[in-house]
């Protein structure tokens, strides 16, 4: 996916989840962060980052705030740019199969899964939720950076796809590249953790993909190692 109308600026705080001002071109303005996570370890005073700037006139915030270097690290924090990225990846690479067909944003029990895929010439369905990661140290990468009732949900709902005879998949999209592999984040969530592994015991697939990142671009990259029992 790439974005348009692209400018780097300087960081400087975040008074709240919604908000940061942030300085572009010496002035101060105040930029929408398109991530309601705490992103602590990535948004630092005086940290550079990368924002859209919008052609809607009407909107109280003219930026959104969409990347950050950490270090050599450039790292998305778009919390709707993996649907998007993955929604390319599915049609572009097409990795479940030439003859499934997308249908984004489906509903399955109580929750609203990423995407349904389901095959044009057999019965075949495979449900597949998305799952953004930013929390990168030493190189590994861990999901959530915060409790995430809504993902033990989703787990919950793919347990309930494939104990109804259908496939499902959790696909983790790591933000940025060249990372060592992905773990749950036992320190701050472990019942997701514990989830993800029942989930996978029941036949869920888990899959783990890095991105290639630019200022002006997302795009799913390459597979990424995936340890469901390491701990920090």
């Amino acid at each position: 996916m790439k974005y348009k109308n692209i400018s780097r600026g300087i960081f400087i705080d975040r008074p709240n989840r919604f908000i940061a001002n942030v300085e572009i071109n010496g002035e101060i303005h105040v930029c929408h962060v398109k991530n309601t996570g705490r992103c602590k370890e990535l948004l630092i005073k005086g940290s550079t980052v990368y924002l859209e700037r919008s052609d809607n006139p009407l909107r109280k915030t003219e930026y959104d705030l969409i990347a950050v270097q950490k270090g050599e690290k450039l790292i998305n924090i778009d919390s709707q740019a993996p649907n998007k990225a993955v929604r390319e990846w599915l049609e572009a690479v097409k990795p479940f199969g030439e003859d499934m067909e997308i249908y984004p944003e489906f509903t399955y029990g109580n929750s609203r899964l990423d995407f349904l895929l389901k095959s044009n010439k057999t019965d075949r369905k495979l449900f597949l939720e998305v799952k953004g990661c930013t929390l990168e140290e030493n190189g590994a990468v861990y999901f959530p950076d915060a409790p995430t009732l809504r993902g033990i949900k989703h787990l919950d709902e793919l347990i309930k796809c494939t104990e109804a005879g259908s496939e499902a998949a959790i696909l983790m999209l790591i933000q940025m590249n060249n990372v060592k592999y992905f773990s749950p984040n036992y320190k701050t969530h472990p019942e997701f953790g514990e989830k993800l592994k029942e989930a996978k015991k029941k036949g869920v697939k888990i899959l783990c993909f890095d991105c290639n990142v630019t200022g002006e671009s997302l795009t799913v990259g390459n597979p990424v190692p995936i340890k469901l029992e390491c701990e920090r």
